[in-house]
């Protein structure tokens, strides 16, 4: 069996397999735990039935990427190339729908963070923009994120495009600032005892 660590995009044909590992890797992600907080019913309805939607259109409209051994997916990140912050006014604006129409907890902590991410997105374009990135509890350490962000850094840089994120946690900051990223701009700190966000940029 091949021992090497690669990145790849994934493609529809992985739909399935994909979906699970990103509902499994993300269920402590400290942005998804603060906004699910308490809420277990909720948290089970995303990884049975948002997950997959997310990953389905993210493959459709976006790039997802992957890395792991052999054909094993290890961890998952979402890409998307920003032409303009209209996407995420149109993501906040349902959000606040959302929540008019359904005032539960997670439904205000996401209508807050759309809210604030479609605030403070960076008008600079072209970018790329690492939504999300998760790995799954037992591979975490074993440079899966690094590989697939050390690949993208480096197809941004022979594109000429800058890359941009929000960092979650000092460790993950770290970790992308060990690949070629940079703070730029004010922290984005989540209301209601939140995690703060730490924008960076690689440029290159």
């Amino acid at each position: 069996m091949d021992s090497q660590l690669v990145a790849r995009r994934a493609g529809l044909d992985e739909l399935d397999n994909v979906s699970r590992v990103f509902a499994e890797a993300s269920a402590d992600e400290v942005v998804f735990s603060w906004v699910m907080e308490g809420q277990g019913e909720i948290a089970d309805q995303f990884r049975t039935t948002h997950a997959p939607e997310m990953i389905e259109r993210t493959m459709r409209e976006d790039e997802v990427w992957v890395a792991g051994v052999g054909d094993e997916v290890w961890a998952v990140s979402l890409w998307h190339t920003v032409t303009s912050t209209e996407r995420y006014a149109r993501e906040a604006a349902e959000m606040r729908e959302l929540y008019a129409n359904a005032p539960l907890q997670p439904f205000r902590r996401l209508t807050a963070l759309t809210g604030l991410l479609e605030k403070t997105h960076p008008a600079e374009f072209p970018h790329r923009y690492l939504h999300v990135i998760v790995t799954l509890p037992e591979h975490r350490g074993k440079g899966a994120g690094a590989a697939i962000i050390t690949d993208r850094v480096k197809a941004a840089a022979d594109a000429g495009v800058p890359a941009y994120l929000e960092a979650s946690t000092e460790r993950s900051a770290r970790l992308y600032e060990r690949c070629g990223f940079v703070h730029e701009g004010e922290h984005i700190v989540l209301p209601e005892n939140g995690p703060t966000l730490r924008p960076m940029w690689f440029r290159g």
